[in-house]
């Protein structure tokens, strides 16, 4: 029964390390044509506590509160304005695929000038233009900023990015991106990390499901789907069942490193040979520890000096010695015979990088 168990436990934990490895489809891909739109926008924002753009030295807010003035049939032309409620911002946010007209996105504004603070202030109608130059939406709404700034004679106190709001809901779809999902005659589905191994098994997982050879992996980015009959009708239901379908997505052998944080990811399939590793280095350590010398009590000569006392310590670490790294077969090896040599994270990056020059290294190395 001992025995029983022990295999019982072994079971379930192989099972639970392969189900945590399996992933939907719908994590991995996109569906072609099913995508966001960049919006852009230039506008005005007012109200604010004598925080705004320096008008004077900021000639763009000037002339946009003189047009939109204009427009509204004030003549501001030949007159001298000194306001410092006043910034001019650069409205940006994001059109999701399928957006209806009439409905809302949020929206991100961000000061252009020399303007100290947005709290408090009121964003006026802007325009927000696509990549083809054609308004999409209007935004206008009160900024909410996560910041904030206060100053006195003698010290400011800042916290977050003051100059930096957004406007939840604050943006009203005027136009739509066109896009006819009902009539398409095939799906793509466009891998997120591109992999050869990942886009037959996605292939593999669709036809096994639809019973048919309707999926087809054109290259290692891309899954194309001839709709069968039985679907024509209904492409939404389609997307939808074969979205749960889940696979066991594949990927390189790669070592990320981050220098100048000192952060290293290193992903499962990375292999290291045999190598032999030694790390060391010369340390010099120099102590200025100075004396004063000073004549006796009530003498007559001598007189007070100080006296230099240098102490130099050399370490060569000699007792660092080669350390073998049997071939890894799993991550925890791997990293359990890096540890072993008690090094930081900054010499981990040099260990790795002339393992990977001497060829022992199976993996890329990316550095950020």
């Amino acid at each position: 029964m001992r025995y029983l168990f022990i295999i019982i436990q072994m079971l379930i934990m192989l099972y639970t390390s392969s189900a945590a490895a399996v992933s939907r489809i719908k994590d991995v891909v996109d569906v072609e044509g099913v995508r966001d739109n960049i919006l852009i926008g230039y506008g005005l924002v007012v109200g604010l506590n004598n925080t705004g753009d320096d008008i004077k030295s900021m000639a763009f807010t000037e002339q946009s509160l003189m047009g939109m003035l204009e427009r509204l049939g004030v003549n501001t032309r030949d007159r001298d304005i000194k306001s410092k409620n006043v910034a001019a911002v650069m409205v940006t946010g994001v059109l999701p695929p399928f957006a209806r007209q009439g409905s809302r996105i949020d929206v991100t504004v961000s000061a252009l000038g020399d303007c100290d603070s947005l709290l408090g202030g009121t964003l006026l109608i802007t325009p927000m233009l696509g990549a083809d130059g054609e308004v999409y939406a209007i935004a206008q709404g009160n900024v909410a900023i996560g910041g904030f700034k206060a100053s006195g004679q003698g010290a400011t106190v800042t916290k977050g990015v003051p100059t930096s709001g957004r406007i939840v809901n604050g943006a009203l779809v005027e136009r739509e991106v066109e896009f006819d999902f009902s009539s398409m005659k095939n799906i793509r589905f466009a891998l997120k990390n591109a992999d050869f191994t990942t886009a037959a098994r996605i292939s593999d997982a669709i036809n096994a499901y639809l019973g048919t050879r309707t999926a087809k992996a054109i290259d290692p980015a891309t899954v194309e789907v001839v709709i069968p009959p039985l679907f024509k009708s209904d492409i939404v239901g389609l997307v939808t069942s074969l979205e749960q379908l889940k696979i066991m997505p594949d990927d390189k052998a790669k070592i990320v490193i981050d220098e100048a944080s000192g952060t290293i990811v290193i992903g499962q399939n990375v292999r290291i040979s045999s190598v032999a590793i030694a790390q060391g280095g010369l340390t010099i350590r120099v102590t200025e520890t100075p004396q004063v010398s000073q004549p006796l009590p009530f003498s007559e000569t001598g007189e007070t000096t100080v006296v230099p006392r240098t102490d130099i310590q050399v370490d060569e670490e000699k007792d660092n010695k080669l350390h073998v790294l049997k071939p890894s077969v799993t991550l925890q090896e791997l990293v359990d015979g890096l540890n072993a040599l008690g090094i930081g994270p900054r010499d981990l990056i040099t260990i790795l990088q002339a393992i990977k020059a001497s060829g022992a290294l199976q993996a890329d190395i990316e550095i950020l």
